[in-house]
């Protein structure tokens, strides 16, 4: 009434609790969230929030494409840090004025439409939008790409473009702000529930098995002595040469003594 849109705040918080736990979930599973938000009251906000949190976002002109055609937007990803690779050698100087100025107005415009997104080596695993109507593009490619997206949407917009709706005010830099900090503090507790790589468990079990199997020296100076039972048969050989050999030693007295008794005689 008189141009004023009430809001039931209930509805608000319910939206803002379901977003917060489905961008948790998405961030623990390995997926980026990208935070998209061109209007001018929402650039500031939507960069200072993406980049505390460690997502891409997008604060400027929506590039037709960014998601359908994103190998296209990479290769361009890809030119920028040429340029500034470029920039930083010492073959900058060689070049004339006129090309510099050339390749320092390519660089700003790349950046200023991609930086937001350089980082982004894949597609993401949700989207979160401030204003329907203006953000229609990303809208579009999200659901046909089947990109879920949360987006804080007013009276004017349609709830049937977003997978999860925020009803609030998209056009107040408090109410914008106050959204954007809520879904950002779940992206970061997403991020602190990763899981943990899996190369390091694999590592821990080769260190087991190594400290379980005995080295291949020890092992083979165990095969090389004599079995127990060997031992044990190889003893007692020993006084049975001793027996063998001891009668001989009557044999040979006796033949002395029969030498000598012709002598006596």
């Amino acid at each position: 009434r008189n141009k004023i849109h009430i809001i039931d705040i209930r509805e608000t918080l319910r939206g803002l609790l379901r977003a917060q736990r489905f961008l948790s979930k998405v961030v623990a599973e390995g997926h980026a969230v990208l935070f998209v938000g061109t209007k001018r009251q929402a650039r500031e906000i939507i960069k200072r929030y993406a980049e505390q949190c460690g997502m891409p976002y997008v604060t400027e002109r929506w590039l037709g494409g960014t998601l359908t055609n994103f190998r296209t937007i990479r290769s361009r990803v890809r030119r920028l840090e040429e340029l500034e690779a470029l920039m930083n050698s010492p073959d900058w100087e060689r070049y004339s004025k006129k090309m510099r100025a050339t390749l320092m107005r390519e660089w700003r415009k790349i950046n200023r439409n991609l930086g937001g997104i350089r980082n982004m080596e894949r597609l993401p695993g949700a989207l979160v939008v401030v204003d329907v109507r203006k953000e229609i593009n990303a809208l579009r490619e999200a659901r046909a790409l089947g990109i879920p997206t949360v987006c804080l949407i007013d009276t004017d917009g349609d709830p049937d473009l977003c997978s999860i709706p925020i009803p609030g005010n998209d056009d107040g830099m408090r109410a914008i702000e106050l959204i954007i900090a809520k879904l950002a503090e779940a992206v970061e507790e997403g991020k602190r529930g990763r899981k943990e790589p899996a190369s390091e468990p694999v590592a821990a079990q080769a260190s087991a098995a190594t400290v379980a199997s005995p080295p291949a020296e020890s092992q083979a100076a165990a095969a090389s002595q004599p079995a127990p039972a060997q031992g044990e048969q190889a003893t007692p050989a020993a006084p049975a040469a001793t027996d063998a050999a001891s009668p001989a030693a009557p044999v040979a007295s006796s033949a002395d003594e029969t030498s000598e008794a012709p002598a006596e005689a």
